[in-house]
């Protein structure tokens, strides 16, 4: 059974690539047991022909998980859909909207947008290798790809390829002048665009995605779409995630402080360190903790000064506590 449970993904934090790894998930959870994760991308290649352990291995979590792949060979895909599926993920996710010049010249990401036939055949493929949810994140549109009409007809192809939920990212991707940051930034926001989708296309999942960051913002947006993703703003200013079980889902989950999120952590952080990760590799995703908290750069600097240093364990985490209020 392939069909995505549609009211999973009303909140999500998006796929950021050297951002959402395994250690960011376990710390996400922590702060928000609802929030549907998403892994950076990672290419079929990479799993095909490295080490596939390293990038599928993952701690079990309540919230679901899912992982992002990256590639436009049907058969390659499915093979790694299959991994995933094999290293119990939630679901797996195809990325169509990275506008990066590597991933362009691998054939992958947003460049496939202008090929909806060959996307159509990675999913179907896909399908037929799995039993969990196969997805899209796409952009509106690329280049001068940029009209609605383009956009309906790459989600009715990919739809009537099996798939559907489609995570869109309400900005056009340019393929060339633009670095991926810009991408991020300067091309406009058209989230009407992506509003009339999920009028026009009723039967499936909509989740929208690019400048969202606030929980108002998210919650006005949900009259409109299935589902909202949240990127960067999540990441740093990770303590936004607290109230999303209970604003966005309706449940009475505990919220737990910034401090004892921290000690929440620190039982992991130990495993971790037994098993030759390095400090740094968890320490960086919870910079941001205290982001708008008396104490939050003394946190910060402390940090960044001391994990890297030899001998470096989890008490160098509970010493910079001890500069926070919030």
């Amino acid at each position: 059974m392939n069909n995505p449970d549609f009211t999973q993904h009303r909140f999500s934090v998006a796929p950021m690539l050297d951002w959402t790894d395994r250690h960011c998930h376990f710390f996400h959870q922590l702060i928000s047991q609802q929030a549907f994760l998403y892994t950076e991308m990672v290419t079929t290649g990479a799993l095909i022909h490295g080490d596939h352990h390293r990038f599928l291995e993952h701690t079990p979590l309540k919230n679901p998980v899912a992982f992002q792949l990256g590639g436009s060979n049907p058969k390659d895909l499915a093979i790694c859909a299959k991994m995933v599926e094999d290293y119990a993920y939630n679901e797996v996710n195809l990325n169509v909207g990275c506008p990066s010049d590597r991933v362009q010249n691998g054939r992958f990401g947003a460049c496939l947008m202008a090929d909806p036939q060959l996307v159509g055949e990675c999913v179907s493929a896909m399908l037929n290798a799995v039993a969990i949810p196969v997805t899209i994140k796409s952009r509106i549109g690329i280049d001068d790809i940029d009209s609605y009409e383009a956009l309906v007809n790459f989600v009715s192809t990919i739809a009537g390829a099996g798939c559907e939920t489609f995570i869109v990212h309400a900005r056009k991707a340019w393929l060339s002048g633009l670095s991926p940051k810009q991408n991020r930034e300067v091309p406009p926001l058209r989230y009407e665009m992506v509003y009339q989708l999920k009028k026009d296309f009723p039967q499936l999942e909509i989740i929208i995605n690019g400048g969202i960051t606030t929980l108002d913002q998210a919650e006005d947006m949900l009259k409109n779409v299935d589902g909202v993703m949240m990127g960067r703003e999540a990441y740093q200013n990770p303590y936004i995630l607290a109230e999303v079980d209970k604003r966005i889902f309706g449940l009475d989950n505990e919220t737990f402080t910034r401090q004892a999120i921290v000690e929440m952590l620190i039982p992991y952080i130990k495993e971790q360190l037994k098993t030759e990760v390095r400090l740094n590799s968890i320490s960086r995703h919870i910079l941001g903790l205290f982001h708008g908290q008396p104490g939050a750069r003394s946190w910060r600097r402390y940090l960044s000064e001391n994990v890297g240093k030899q001998g470096a364990d989890e008490n160098v985490i509970l010493a910079a506590l001890s500069y926070t209020t919030g």
